[in-house]
């Protein structure tokens, strides 16, 4: 059984205690930070060469030109159609839900009359460009793919580069297919922060975008901190997180609540699973399952390491308690394993995606429930949304003054320019409320 960290909220130490457990810090290591930093200056320095040559450094990609990197758009193809009947439809199918759930985010612009007959509004524009970054390597993520993309077709985005490291050359054919059932533009084998560089400021071969959205490991994480303003980005990803809370009632499976936990924990080894219960028995319960379900895992190592340093088991005394925790917490993945998970969901303020009763497990967020499975973490969730088609959209105010509606909007404007000191802000509104003189 791992190291795992039991605590009681009734400890006079508790918050201490979880503070500790909650801290992390993704992208300002002075180290890490200068290393990107000089990684995108050789970007911006060297364009394609540099992408190579750290491509073929970072990656050891075996491509001798800038041309290599580019997948053809019939290798997409190509690989979807190599697909066997079972993968392909589990991936149309997981397509067609995702796209289905973010068409209900499209938002439309509006426009009304103000009581002064002037004309004002908002429209929404999709971005002309995005880059999605997506992890690579035989063990990438297809399901990424789809998540990053479909969001952007569904808002309207012009033009989608995805961006995939190809360690050795070595690509996960199932990341093509679902590039291409996406509808991707042009993907290209890179990564790290190198990648970054690229889609934000652009080289000879790859043209820059407008954002970049998707996860990746910590320097494509500071990358993207630091590029931001260049370009936009959807957030600042840290290691997957699940917070499944119970409460020991007739029905709770041990063995679901652990591999539920361990689902999230096999991800990283600082990834963080917590489990938050009101029962001391479940609480036993779970933490066994654990040790019995270890023991069959492949990726056991990785797991057990991680719930060794940011797994927890947290004894509460009661819902509302288990409430105040949970917000506190913020988590990315929320699982409420309730018989009526909806009289504690209408309390939780913070999470990234939740999760109700107990045959809704986070792995179908993962891949298929529609929703987008790219969440904030590190507590973020205390002020982020998840990825959707908001993210590849922005607005515009709309303002239309006619020549009687516009004077009285006019004074007003003239009068509190005037007591911020900005005189040619005054005069610009005076002029379309009464004369000016310019001696």
């Amino acid at each position: 059984m791992p190291n795992l960290a039991i605590l009681n909220s009734q400890d006079i130490d508790f918050q201490q205690q979880l503070a500790k457990l909650l801290a992390f810090e993704t992208v300002t290591d002075k180290n890490l930070v200068e290393t990107v930093d000089n990684i995108i200056a050789e970007v911006r320095n060297g364009g394609d060469e540099a992408i190579l040559a750290l491509t073929q450094k970072f990656d050891n990609h075996p491509a001798k030109t800038i041309n290599e990197l580019f997948i053809k758009p019939d290798e997409l193809k190509s690989a979807f159609d190599s697909l066997n009947d079972d993968v392909k439809t589990a991936l149309e199918l997981s397509a067609k839900r995702i796209f289905d759930f973010h068409q209900h985010q499209k938002e439309i612009g509006f426009t009304f009359t103000d009581a002064l007959g002037n004309t004002l509004g908002q429209k929404v524009t999709p971005l002309d460009s995005v880059g999605i970054y997506v992890p690579g390597g035989l063990a990438s993520y297809p399901s990424s793919v789809l998540m990053n993309a479909i969001p952007a077709k569904v808002a309207g985005v012009s033009r989608i580069t995805m961006v995939v490291p190809a360690p050795n050359g070595e690509l996960n054919p199932l990341v093509l297919a679902a590039a291409y059932l996406a509808g991707v533009d042009k993907v290209i084998t890179i990564g790290g922060a190198q990648a970054v560089a690229g889609l934000a400021y652009g080289t000879q071969s790859i043209a820059k975008v407008d954002k970049i959205t998707g996860p990746g490991n910590k320097y494509v994480a500071c990358a993207k901190r630091a590029v931001f303003g260049q370009v936009g980005i959807d957030m600042i990803a840290g290691p997957s997180e699940v917070l499944v809370y119970a409460e020991g009632e007739t029905g709770d499976n041990a063995d679901w609540l652990a591999m539920d936990l361990l689902s999230q924990a096999e991800h990283d080894t600082v990834a963080q699973a917590i489990f938050v219960t009101t029962c001391p028995k479940q609480l036993d319960d779970v933490k066994q399952a654990l040790d019995k379900a270890l023991a069959n895992l492949p990726k056991a190592d990785i797991a057990r390491t991680a719930l060794a340093n940011r797994g927890a088991l947290i004894l509460v005394k009661d819902r509302a308690e288990g409430i105040n925790i949970i917000n506190q917490i913020a988590p990315e993945h929320l699982e409420l394993s309730l018989d009526k998970p909806h009289e504690v969901e209408q309390h939780i303020r913070h999470a990234g995606a939740i999760f109700l009763g107990r045959h809704t497990p986070e792995a179908i967020g993962d891949y298929c429930a529609g929703s987008n499975h790219v969440l904030p973490t590190s507590g973020t969730a205390r002020f982020s949304s998840p990825l959707g088609v908001y993210d590849f959209t922005k607005k515009t105010s709309l303002i239309h003054c006619t020549p009687e509606g516009s004077k009285p909007l006019a004074k007003t404007a003239d009068i509190l320019a005037i007591q911020e000191n900005l005189e040619a802000h005054a005069l610009s509104a005076r002029y379309r409320h009464g004369v000016v003189h310019l001696e």
